[in-house]
């Protein structure tokens, strides 16, 4: 425990070198909604971030079914931004987000139930928590096809920094029986060309 501590604090501490040398690093955030209009609460949610942080791309849009939760299909994307935010201001930004756009917090024991907005930091840069309310890399996206797939969509050469492998490789082992399919292609994953801007 005191060695993830350790961990942890030095890499926060090369983040902040970073920012010292106006470096910011480069964070993957998920989006996924399944109640509502479901286009229209992503495009929303990526207004909102814009907000907050530096979206520099954003995936295609990816139709899921759904996985441990009750309610119709997702839809979801992934987009690539930079943030001096510290990874825990960061989640509490997206917490203020998911709450103002209506997502109501399931009481102990409930089923996870139908969400309007669901946002997760997939990856912050290179660094590595494990804390009782945030864990980075996020937990379950290398069992997760829809979030693999638009994250490879923007970097297919992006590497899992506790499994050590590119997520390309983690794919191709993946047993997921969760059908995904593209259903907004995305020229580039700029903003500039894509519609959800």
């Amino acid at each position: 425990m005191f060695i993830k501590k350790i961990k942890t604090y030095l890499a926060l501490v090369r983040i902040k070198l970073r920012k010292n040398k106006r470096e910011m690093p480069v964070v993957y955030i998920g989006l996924g909604s399944n109640k509502g209009q479901k286009i229209r609460n992503i495009q929303e949610a990526i207004r909102r971030l814009k907000e907050k942080i530096t979206v520099t791309k954003i995936s295609s849009l990816y139709l899921a079914e759904p996985v441990g939760i009750r309610g119709g299909w997702f839809v979801n994307c992934v987009v690539k931004s930079q943030s001096s935010y510290s990874p825990s201001y960061l989640l509490r930004e997206l917490l203020k987000i998911e709450e103002k756009m209506g997502r109501e917090l399931r009481r102990p024991g409930e089923k996870k139930g139908p969400r309007v907005i669901d946002l997760d930091i997939l990856f912050y840069g290179q660094v590595v928590i494990k804390e009782s309310n945030l864990v980075i890399p996020h937990p379950r996206l290398t069992e997760r096809k829809f979030v693999l797939l638009p994250l490879m969509e923007l970097d297919p050469e992006i590497s899992h920094p506790v499994q050590m492998k590119k997520l390309k490789s983690i794919l191709n082992e993946l047993n997921d029986p969760h059908r995904v399919e593209k259903i907004l292609e995305v020229s580039n994953g700029s903003c500039q060309n894509n519609p959800l801007k």
